[in-house]
């Protein structure tokens, strides 16, 4: 064991803690002046090239996404304007936990090349780290398929000639030349993109409330709560009454799921290649659960206004939607041209989402090499401090969005939506349960009052989401063949 900083680290995995000297700069150490990939002789160094806008900015990129975007509409068309709007607010309980547990272990070691398998490693257990370091990189490849398979969907609105098969092979090189160049190329990228779709969501939310009063061209007039009341508020799910509400609310949860799976993470990922972590970190985690309570708890109602539940456009089993129900608003309030530029600002974000997720799952399978996780192949990195192998075997898993070329786009984005979303609540569990075991050695060696970022509410906040997220999790397997049986 080696001490840096104050802080006990295992030898060999010192790179990356530092502090900040007299005149306000980073200082980081390494393990004998030498880079982590020449300390675990399986692989080169990532740069530290992400400043504190991109890292705030990925985490809202990979946050805000088809989840809301696009996989809105379905849960819309399933249960109802309510149960979404209910569903959204409670899942960001949970995003809130899973994102300040990662921040106050990362931010007190703050490595190059370590990711989330190797806290596990350290705190629990080094056979769950290998496990979850897996079911990671699964999730997160899967979820470059799902967005590439959101993008030839939002496509398809504007029945090009083109093949949905070229839309995805174009999607899908571009991320891949995002990633492969220069961590701050891609970070640069990700601001711009994550910037296009936060000014496109408080957009679309002013506008939501001006078609809500009655602002709209057309003679639809002042919707209010039109839709809440016909077709109505709950759409009951797989038995009436008070049950086939509450089952509504239960399964929309579930489904939200989606839209925020893998994201806290994604500043966690980052962490490695970002500059002044100790800083930035802490800096981007306070303000990610308050921009997400703002675009998902209001965005959400927005879409319960402006659309009914019963609309034939909106993503389900029985249709081939084409267009995000923001799109689907504008079109009803009869706003002519502005459906189309929103419908491409809305391709942006399914872009952002996918580059954000190739970065991700790219770190992880990384990590993993560099740990003895994964073959010692996947640790080897560009002269820009690329591991390109790791994104180049990510981005192979993500062109199973080619399945959208021989069926319905809608089906295929369900597939991928389940089976990553399962995942994602398998990692929270996994990660609040290390985060218990990261604060109960620090308690033990006295050691909590050196942490350089607390949040509040714990350890008990954790105690409590963890027997949600485990709940919600027994409660996934009750849907995930919904559509196959046709109850979706």
């Amino acid at each position: 064991m080696q001490r840096h900083s104050g802080v006990e680290v295992e030898k060999g995995y010192s790179q990356g803690v530092g502090e900040w000297d007299k005149n306000g700069a980073y200082r980081e150490e390494t393990y004998g002046g030498t880079t982590l990939g020449e300390v675990t002789g399986r692989g080169g160094d990532t740069h530290r090239g992400l400043k504190s806008r991109h890292i705030q900015f990925l985490a809202l990129g990979g946050a805000i996404g088809t989840g809301l975007f696009v996989g809105s509409g379905a849960i819309l068309a399933l249960v109802g304007p309510a149960p979404l709007f209910m569903a959204y607010l409670s899942m960001m309980m949970v995003v809130w936990c899973v994102m300040n547990n990662l921040a106050e272990i990362v931010t007190y070691l703050p490595m190059k090349g370590i990711t989330i398998p190797y806290f596990v490693k350290r705190y629990v257990d080094s056979s769950l780290a290998f496990a979850l370091g897996w079911n990671y990189w699964y999730a997160y490849a899967i979820l470059v398929a799902a967005e590439a398979t959101a993008g030839a969907i939002l496509l398809d609105y504007w029945k090009t000639p083109v093949p949905a098969g070229a839309w995805i092979a174009i999607f899908m090189l571009v991320i891949l030349f995002l990633n492969i160049v220069a961590v701050g190329i891609f970070g640069e990228a990700e601001f711009w993109f994550a910037s296009i779709k936060f000014l496109t969501i408080m957009g679309l939310i002013i506008l939501g409330l001006v078609i809500m009063l009655g602002g709209s061209p057309n003679d639809q007039g002042r919707l209010g709560f039109r839709y809440w009341n016909d077709p109505g508020a709950f759409t009951p799910y797989l038995v009436d009454g008070t049950t086939g509400r509450f089952l509504g609310y239960w399964t929309a949860f579930v489904k939200a799921g989606f839209a925020f799976i893998t994201s806290p993470e994604l500043i966690a990922l980052a962490a490695g290649e970002t500059i002044a972590p100790r800083r930035n970190i802490p800096k981007a985690a306070r303000r990610f659960i308050w921009r997400l309570a703002i675009f998902y708890g209001l965005g959400s109602l927005i879409i319960g206004i402006i659309v009914p539940s019963d609309d034939t456009q909106l993503l389900s089993k029985d249709s081939n939607a084409s267009a995000s129900p923001f799109v689907i608003g504008i079109a009803r309030a009869g706003i002519s041209g502005l459906n189309h530029v929103i419908n491409a600002a809305v391709l942006t974000s399914a872009w952002s989402a996918g580059n954000a997720f190739l970065f991700s799952g790219s770190r992880i399978l990384y990590g993993m090499a560099l740990t003895g996780d994964a073959p010692s192949v996947f640790g080897k990195t560009s002269r820009n401090g690329v591991p390109y192998v790791a994104v180049l075997a990510t981005w192979a898993v993500g062109l199973l969005a080619f399945l959208n070329v021989s069926n319905k786009g809608a089906q295929v984005f369900a597939w991928f939506s389940n089976i990553s979303t399962i995942s994602g609540f398998i990692a929270w569990i996994v990660v609040m349960i290390t985060y218990l075991r990261f604060r109960s050695a620090l308690v033990y060696h006295n050691l909590l009052h050196t942490l350089p970022f607390k949040t509040p509410f714990q350890p008990y906040f954790t105690y409590f989401v963890l027997g949600v997220d485990e709940f919600v999790y027994s409660g996934e397997g009750y849907r995930c063949g919904e559509w196959e049986e046709g109850n979706g």
